[in-house]
């Protein structure tokens, strides 16, 4: 075990990077498409905000999949 971030190797941290944004991308999407299912469903007054919270999860989707450029000294 690494006793801090820096003492990762770097290869290590930005796959530990990668898996985060990942992870971040999937819970933000999963979150926008609930927020519109509750504004479908009359919880939240709809101002055209489920179709628009649709269209940002697409976004965050096809945004976190996307392969990060490499990072380091080349």
């Amino acid at each position: 075990m690494f006793p801090d971030w820096n003492c990762m190797p770097e290869d290590l941290q930005l796959a530990l990077s990668r898996e985060a944004l990942c992870r971040a991308a999937t819970l933000i999407a999963s979150q926008a498409e609930a927020l519109a299912q509750e504004i479908e469903r009359g919880t939240l007054d709809d101002r055209g905000g489920s179709d628009a919270l649709r269209l940002f999860a697409a976004v965050v989707r096809v945004g976190g999949t996307d392969e990060l450029p490499a990072a380091g000294h080349g």
